[in-house]
């Protein structure tokens, strides 16, 4: 079975060697990171399209610490509890893979494909070792098959309720993380002089039953430069904080925080 389908005419895109070929002769290299283009040129005018290096790089220096590994624990009871023993997982907004890959390697026999805009985060994928199929895709119009995955897993992405119910299978599992209200509420506190919440996270899902809502908290403790800059410069405030307050996050040496999520799971 093919993993992916041709974002041009639908059909199957089986691999052969280096290339990407459906029946209809549309082809598409292999990158040397193993990730396939399957971007349609047309889907966003942006040149750069998702997570740049700087955000990348501090998103895998920082989750490598462990800091959110309760979190990949949470997800792993999630998926023990709701899927069976072989499913195929699509990671949609996979980033550089670190939920899925964990996951992966506490349940050997689930197969996975991860889809990002980003080619950032996919080379990053590749170089952490990820060997399950990745695709540089939008989540609004991924070239999977309809009625293919047992789980979709959606950390910190953009939600798309329309092409996770295509791509499901009848009964399949969405799964989705989302910020809580006070997630890094002490980081912002030390940054900006009107810190302000998250929006509750939204449990609703159309198309979709919610079988169940848990949030998890842990305070986490930061005791060095480099671990609260990677911290600041994985999530959007880096990218929406002018200089002065970002010499303030530079300065900070040790930070106490609570890293705060909910965690809605869905049956198609």
């Amino acid at each position: 079975m093919a993993d992916f389908i041709c974002p041009v005419c639908g059909k199957p895109l089986p691999c052969d060697g280096g290339v990407y070929r459906c029946g209809n002769n549309h082809c598409f290299d292999k990158s040397k990171f193993g990730y396939v283009n399957l971007l349609r040129s047309n889907s966003s005018s942006s040149k750069r399209h998702g997570d740049d290096r700087l955000m990348i790089r501090a998103r895998r220096d920082f989750l490598s610490k462990g800091y959110y590994s309760f979190l990949l624990d949470e997800l792993c009871k999630v998926c023990e509890k709701y899927a069976p023993r072989d499913a195929l997982l699509i990671d949609a907004g996979c980033g550089e893979c670190y939920y899925s890959s964990g996951i992966l390697q506490r349940f050997p026999s689930y197969s996975a494909i991860g889809a990002d805009i980003s080619k950032d985060a996919l080379e990053f994928a590749h170089k952490r070792g990820v060997a399950f199929p990745l695709c540089v895709a939008s989540i609004f119009d991924m070239p999977f098959e309809s009625g293919k995955a047992d789980i979709i897993l959606n950390c910190f992405a953009p939600d798309s309720p329309v092409e996770f119910h295509r791509i499901l299978k009848d009964n399949g599992i969405l799964i989705k993380v989302m910020p809580l209200e006070e997630h890094l509420f002490s980081l912002k506190s030390a940054v900006y002089d009107k810190p302000y919440a998250n929006e509750r996270p939204d449990t609703s899902e159309e198309g979709f039953e919610l079988l169940e809502y848990r949030e998890i908290r842990k305070n986490i403790v930061l005791d060095n430069s480099e671990d609260i800059m990677n911290l600041f410069c994985m999530t959007p405030y880096y990218y929406k904080t002018g200089r002065e307050d970002q010499l303030k996050a530079e300065a900070l040496q040790k930070l106490e925080t609570q890293a705060a999520f909910g965690i809605a799971v869905f049956r198609k």
